[in-house]
């Protein structure tokens, strides 16, 4: 009783003192976040104010709104949902303020504005991320995805070459049926700590680091692979369908990306063999763990099977379209969505879709697409175009030249950022407004996606994606483990890039 009341007391006394020394830290990350903001308003009001003579006033308005956002994405100064309510009211009251060039004397209107600060909502991509985060959140109501990554790591066995290999198998499996990188990451990392625990490891020990680093980015190498994978991809195809009158299927985004994406797998497996030695060769008593735990999730329940054979329907309508039949990415999603909401033949209610989807991510997403839509319609974009790589000569320059040279700026930039899709709603607009200058097939549009796929690279930095900080957070790895594969990761991803755009991607078409 005594030793009990003293431990309660030592952990009450260690609390009251985290607390105080949490206090200041609070405070401190407050007013960093509060400057962030008047620096990003400050960098608003700088850029309306410029006198910017070969831009229209609409246009200056989308380039402070730019400015504005950039510096509220890459400093999280406030969530991004609130950060896109911010762009929203800002764009309604600014823009609804400028005059009007069309009515000399009359001013746009709020009215006119709010429509397009709301634009974005109309894409037909937010409806497909809409119904793709549903879709994520039906995985992890039935817990499918969790049993698909332990029947992998079942078969992988216990060797831990063969454990890394079936953590980059399950992110490829994963990738076609989980529409959302973070609940991918989240399917597995906690399985590959239960199998270093039952080793007797700690979570931050060298095999521990090895295995959730691997998991992490081969989400992040399976975005690229498919379309449907990650929301900045359907930013990307939003914008090339609405500013570009073109559309990319499933099929054309997996048979240009998926081959870069296998090698870039195999990179994966070596790379990290190579830089994280692990403790052991073998994790003994790991398929019995495994095997535990797919027992302590009991047979197949009829809803996951049900969630199956959605799921695999789903898949062949995504991969047969414009081939089989006309019917849209984002048609096929929303009805299989329905189907899974339905009682009795659906797998989950709506009170547990709307608890498991983030309604936040669907709300910047729209938004990034009202901005990017207003820097292009404005030719704000073209601008900015013209500013920053018109200086490089890039339109003198062969076509692979300029991939490589923007494919680096991309690289660098994305350091900045913590979001892709935030990185794709301020980047891809500029990229579409290049290519328009530039003397390519298509209009550009191969241009565009391979810088998309370079968008969603997040190798180097645990704040480089969502994926890496959901393995971040659970302590198996440092920063610097995690840049010791992310650079050898981002050249071999890089080189593969250069080398498609000069043999595979120009057969195909698309450069």
């Amino acid at each position: 009783m005594s030793q009990e009341n003293t431990s309660g007391g030592a952990a009450a006394v260690h609390e009251k003192r985290a607390d105080s020394a949490a206090a200041p830290v609070k405070k401190r990350a407050f007013d960093i976040n509060a400057a962030w903001f008047f620096v990003a308003v400050a960098a608003l009001v700088t850029v309306l104010v410029l006198p910017i003579e070969s831009l229209n006033q609409p246009g200056q308005v989308a380039l402070a709104m730019l400015a504005f956002a950039v510096i509220m994405w890459v400093t999280e100064a406030v969530s991004y949902p609130v950060s896109a309510l911010l762009i929203v009211g800002l764009i309604s009251v600014i823009l609804g303020l400028t005059p009007d060039p069309e009515n000399p004397g009359e001013i746009i209107g709020t009215s006119k504005a709010l429509g397009v600060a709301m634009d974005g909502f109309s894409s037909s991509a937010v409806a497909l991320v809409a119904a793709a985060l549903i879709l994520a959140g039906a995985m992890q109501v039935t817990g499918l995805h969790k049993r698909i990554a332990l029947v992998v790591l079942k078969v992988a066995g216990e060797k831990t070459s063969h454990i890394v290999a079936g953590a980059i198998v399950i992110a490829i499996i994963l990738a076609f049926f989980v529409p959302s990188a973070t609940a991918r990451a989240g399917a597995v990392v906690p399985i590959l700590l239960g199998m270093v625990a039952a080793f007797g490891l700690s979570n931050n020990s060298k095999l521990g680091a090895l295995l959730v680093i691997t998991a992490a980015q081969a989400v992040s190498i399976w975005n690229v692979g498919i379309k449907t994978a990650a929301a900045q991809n359907l930013v990307a195809v939003g914008f090339i369908e609405k500013q570009m009158d073109q559309s990319v299927s499933w099929g054309q985004w997996f048979l240009w990306a998926a081959p870069w994406s296998v090698l870039m797998s195999v990179a994966l497996y070596f790379i990290m063999r190579a830089v994280i030695k692990p403790e052991t060769d073998r994790i003994e008593g790991g398929k019995e763990l495994v095997a535990k735990q797919l027992r302590d999730l009991g047979p197949m329940s009829g809803a996951e099977k049900r969630l199956v054979v959605i799921s695999v329907l789903l898949l062949c309508f995504w991969a047969t379209e414009d081939l089989l039949h006309p019917i849209s990415s984002a048609v096929v999603t929303a009805v299989a969505v329905a189907i899974m909401l339905l009682p009795g033949v659906g797998v989950f209610t709506w009170k547990e879709a709307q608890a498991k989807v983030s309604w936040g991510t669907l709300i910047v997403f729209a938004i990034g697409i009202s901005l990017g839509s207003f820097l292009l319609d404005t030719g704000a974009a073209t601008w900015l175009s013209e500013k920053t790589f018109g200086l490089m000569g890039l339109d003198s320059l062969p076509i692979l030249a300029t991939i490589a040279l923007v494919a680096l700026f991309n690289i660098f930039i994305h350091l900045g950022f913590a979001s892709a899709t935030s990185l794709a709603s301020a980047l891809i607009p500029v990229f579409i407004a290049l290519a328009s200058t530039l003397s390519l097939p298509n209009d550009g549009i191969g241009f565009v996606v391979i810088q998309q796929f370079v968008i969603c690279f997040g190798f180097l930095l645990p704040v480089s994606a969502p994926q890496n900080m959901l393995a971040y957070g659970t302590g198996a790895f440092s920063t610097k483990q995690f840049l010791k594969t992310g650079v050898p990761l981002t050249i071999v991803g890089y080189l593969l890039v250069l080398l498609f755009s000069a043999t595979y991607w120009k057969w195909m078409g698309l450069v």
